[in-house]
């Protein structure tokens, strides 16, 4: 499975990018507690929902930071 292109990362809403960076993470905690217990059958999965992860925090930051501050 490739990798998401940014560019579909960033045609979400933010309240999409926000559910999807929870089921990331939920995502992530799982493949932990798989690998800890030595369970984990896909290991590149790891890599992968981190990379997602990275990409949807960074989209979300981008947003953040061009929002007009309400000073």
């Amino acid at each position: 499975m490739a990798r998401p292109a940014i560019t579909e990362v960033r045609t979400l809403t933010d309240a999409e990018l926000v559910e999807q960076i929870g089921g990331c993470r939920r995502e992530l905690f799982n493949l932990r507690f798989q690998r800890a217990t030595r369970r984990l059958e896909q290991p590149h999965l790891f890599k992968q929902s981190r990379t997602k992860l990275a990409q949807l925090l960074t989209v979300q930051q981008e947003r953040q930071r061009s929002a007009p501050s309400a000073s």
